[in-house]
């Protein structure tokens, strides 16, 4: 048997292979979350007229400057209504907050800093609070982005912020990663679908929906399926999923066990093995391997016990789809190990902790002890992976390790 490779090396033949699934239109209102594949621009100034800020008046600074703080009412300028133009710099228009500048005023005053007085039937507005510069309570013409500036980058994630920016720009369709086509199969006698009672010696199905969750972020509707260990129906159906789906996840019978069928499957098949067992606890069997047929597939062969599977998606397959969608790869961060631990095997060791910014606002990771990959609930107390290397035997309290977080 080949010898384990190292996490690293791992992370480099999966990285080797990342692959583009192309682009696809969608509406606005269909774009949240997607991955943008094209820059959006500036249709016109931001924002596109000298816009007023706040409900007051409008006037000349020259004129506060130069006479009493008095001026005659001449009307109102409304948002949405085209501009007016103030008919004398000894006058003022009241305006309203959006509303247009009006030609030949720079300067809005805001009501609470105005009086109202009705003198010969005539309506003046006196200034209590002065101004104290040009352009005060106005958002100029431009200030903000300039007409044909670049306003967002080909690969980032649709917010809802992004989404405002495309409709105020007329975006009503933007081109974005096409989302694969994903398969996750679980296999095993002693699964059964999670709305069966369980045999004493069975257990319902997690896996799957763990990692159909997991691929909701990226608002991929993976199909799901199970196959008992049988060795024809599972060349069969990974046969079939091979040749229709982009990317196929398969959790359990990867190991060493009498009905682990998976590796020798894949290998009938003509899925080129990349590798198979990873120097790491948990998710040692992990098999991985790509096929170039029929526009190809990559195959992840995650091991069975829930917590390894949990662990190779996040720290392997998530990162892979990340950056087949377009996403650049994000640095690790880091987090300081608040308990001294023990590890003696030569293995890259993922502990789960408990994430914790401190009153210096450092991220603390706090151990949390569980019963193995098996121990399913432990990942409800805990919400990262805390990265420690192989060199080690002893990592104290202080030092920084690399973390993987999870959940929201």
């Amino acid at each position: 048997m080949k010898p384990m490779i190292s996490v690293q090396q791992a992370e480099q033949l999966i990285a080797g292979t990342i692959r583009d699934f192309g682009t696809e239109k969608v509406s606005l209102a269909d774009s949240l979350g997607r991955v943008l594949r094209t820059s959006i621009e500036a249709d016109r100034d931001f924002p596109p007229f000298h816009r007023v800020a706040m409900d007051g008046i409008a006037i000349r600074w020259d004129a506060q400057r130069s006479r009493d703080h008095s001026f005659l009412v001449e009307g109102s300028q409304l948002a949405g209504a085209p501009q007016k133009s103030l008919g004398s710099p000894k006058n003022c228009l009241e305006v309203m907050t959006g509303s247009v500048c009006p030609e030949g005023a720079d300067v809005v005053i805001r009501y609470e800093d105005v009086v109202f007085e009705e003198k010969d039937g005539q309506r003046w507005a006196r200034i209590t609070v002065p101004a104290k510069g040009m352009w005060q309570n106005i958002h100029q013409q431009g200030t903000d982005r300039a007409q044909g500036a670049t306003l967002m980058e080909s690969g980032c994630i649709i917010g809802a912020p992004e989404i405002a920016v495309a409709a105020t720009v007329g975006q009503s369709y933007l081109s974005v990663s096409r989302l694969p086509k994903v398969a996750i199969l679980s296999t095993g006698d002693e699964l059964v679908p999670v709305d069966q009672q369980p045999a004493p010696y069975q257990i319902r199905m997690s896996n799957s929906h763990m990692i159909a969750a997991s691929l909701k972020k990226w608002g991929i509707d993976a199909a799901i399926f199970h196959l008992t260990d049988d060795k024809e129906g599972l060349t069969q159906k990974i046969h079939d999923l091979l040749k229709d789906m982009d990317v196929v996840l398969i959790t359990g019978g990867v190991s060493k066990g009498k009905t682990d069928f998976i590796p020798g499957i894949l290998d009938e098949l003509g899925v080129e093995k990349h590798f198979h067992r990873v120097a790491q606890r948990p998710g040692k069997p992990f098999w991985f391997g790509t096929r170039e047929a029929d526009g190809g597939c990559a195959v992840f062969a995650l091991p069975g016990n829930p917590v390894s599977t949990f662990l190779c998606y996040q720290r392997y397959v998530a990162p892979w789809l990340q950056q087949c969608l377009g996403i650049a790869p994000k640095s690790a961060i880091q987090a300081i190990l608040a308990e001294s631990i023990t590890f003696n095997p030569n293995l890259s060791y993922y502990l789960q902790v408990k994430l914790v910014s401190d009153t210096a606002g450092q991220l603390m990771a706090y151990p949390v002890k569980g019963k193995g990959s098996g121990d399913l609930a432990n990942l409800l107390v805990s919400n990262a992976f805390l990265e420690l290397p192989p060199e080690k035997k002893t990592f104290e309290a202080g030092e920084a390790f690399d973390v993987y977080r999870f959940g929201f």
